[in-house]
């Protein structure tokens, strides 16, 4: 299987309101009965973030992964628990994107090459 990096630098934010969001590439906005999240890249991240967690580093699953295959997210978020490297998953129609910290990004890559996945 591949990874593709995501070279830019993401922000976990959980919000007030959607309303200042700037849809763009690499926006993923979640509205529940509880919260409204937002994931983005740093300098897309809104002002008004009621609370931020900045410095996540990203990897996505190359191509379109069909709804039966089964196990992708939790073998890649096995062997990062492994290697002591905790995730921040989200999940699109196609594909599913994984985020860690970027003080651990580096060794997460090593720890997917080593499990023979193909990073890009």
């Amino acid at each position: 299987m591949t990874i593709e990096v995501l070279e830019k630098e993401f922000c976990v934010c959980r919000l007030k309101s959607p309303g200042n969001v700037s849809i763009k590439e690499f926006t993923f906005l979640s509205v529940t009965d509880e919260e409204i999240s937002l994931v983005c890249t740093k300098e897309n991240m809104p002002n008004d973030t009621e609370t931020v967690e900045k410095g996540w580093r990203g990897f996505r699953i190359k191509g379109v992964l069909d709804f039966s295959l089964i196990g992708i997210l939790s073998k890649i978020s096995a062997i990062l628990a492994k290697g002591n490297i905790g995730i921040f998953a989200v999940s699109t129609y196609n594909t599913d994107y994984i985020f860690v910290k970027k003080e651990n990004f580096d060794k997460a890559l090593q720890l997917l090459k080593a499990n023979d996945y193909t990073v890009i």
